[in-house]
């Protein structure tokens, strides 16, 4: 049986997420206080004890996520399990690279930094927002964004699983988009509570800062197939890496697609690795066929160890 590892993305972040490990692992701690030495951040002080709003800003979620990912990703390799293949849904898929080789924790964490500052940024100097479309096929979604251009910028961001799909873009766009969806039989069409318009054009400004840094930073090949977001194969040279890296931040994310491709080249088992259940819930939806578990507290972790056993 061929196992997945797959790391989760934003909105994946919660009041209290990795305490337990903190306080019990010391791997899982030695990982949140290297954070502050190497980017400046206290971790402890925003996902142990802050307020939901400052967790969900851009430039604290991604570092958060991805730091409570690898700490996981670093015990289960403690522990002897290892994955045959990974994937990771967005800002994820960085911490699919650690997990794989391409990308050292140090090198990755710095990453993740900038590409959050540079989104946050983005997102202020060119406003955009998001909305969840429920219900519609994946031609629709094109349809339906072709149809708002001349109210600006629209396109699909995210195929998460069959017909739930994310849009992004100008304001009006996804508004209207939002309007016309109910009338083409959306079951649910709903703004997001997001900071930017991610995935589409007007990240434009952030991919051209990540490029400056994606440059100076030292890739390796994947030690084992990465399933990158941009196109949903899977990928193993550092500069395909590099480049679908920066591609990514305007191109959808082909989740729904991507985690198919994975099933079809043998994985039967997947792990989500971090906080939270949002990709689990995902799978469930694309294939009932596969298992996922959910490995983001000492609970979850003590019972695959057990299974393991």
């Amino acid at each position: 049986m061929k196992n997945a590892f797959i790391f989760p993305g934003q909105a994946s972040q919660y009041i209290g997420m990795g305490k337990d490990l903190y306080e019990n692992i010391s791997n899982a701690s030695d990982f949140v206080n290297r954070t502050t030495e190497i980017i400046g951040l206290d971790l402890k002080t925003y996902c142990f004890y802050g307020s939901e709003n400052d967790l969900k800003q851009t430039n604290i979620t991604q570092p958060a996520i991805f730091v409570h990912s690898i700490a996981v990703r670093g015990i289960l390799k403690e522990k002897g399990i290892y994955p045959d293949a990974v994937a990771g849904h967005s800002l994820g898929e960085y911490s699919a690279l650690v997990a794989a080789g391409s990308l050292s924790y140090d090198d990755g964490l710095r990453l993740v930094k900038r590409r959050g500052e540079l989104m946050q940024e983005a997102g202020e100097k060119f406003p955009g927002t998001m909305a969840a479309i429920i219900g519609l096929e994946k031609a629709q979604i094109y349809e339906l964004c072709e149809q708002v251009k001349e109210y600006g910028i629209c396109q699909p961001a995210n195929f998460n699983s069959p017909g739930q799909v994310a849009i992004s873009g100008e304001r009006p766009a996804v508004l209207k988009a939002i309007e016309i969806a109910r009338t083409m039989g959306a079951r649910k069409a709903v703004e997001l509570e997001v900071s930017g318009a991610f995935h589409s054009p007007l990240m434009g400004y952030a991919q051209d800062g990540l490029r400056e840094a994606l440059e100076i930073t030292e890739f390796q090949d994947a030690e084992i197939p990465v399933f990158m977001n941009v196109h949903a194969q899977p990928v193993q040279h550092k500069d395909d890496i590099r480049q679908l890296l920066y591609d990514q931040l305007t191109l959808p994310v082909l989740w729904e697609e991507l985690v198919q491709n994975m099933i079809q080249s043998g994985i039967s088992r997947f792990y989500e690795v971090g906080p939270g259940k949002v990709l689990t819930g995902l799978l469930k939806r694309i294939d009932k066929s596969v298992s996922c578990q959910e490995i983001g507290t000492i609970d979850a972790i003590l019972q695959i160890e057990q299974e393991v056993a």
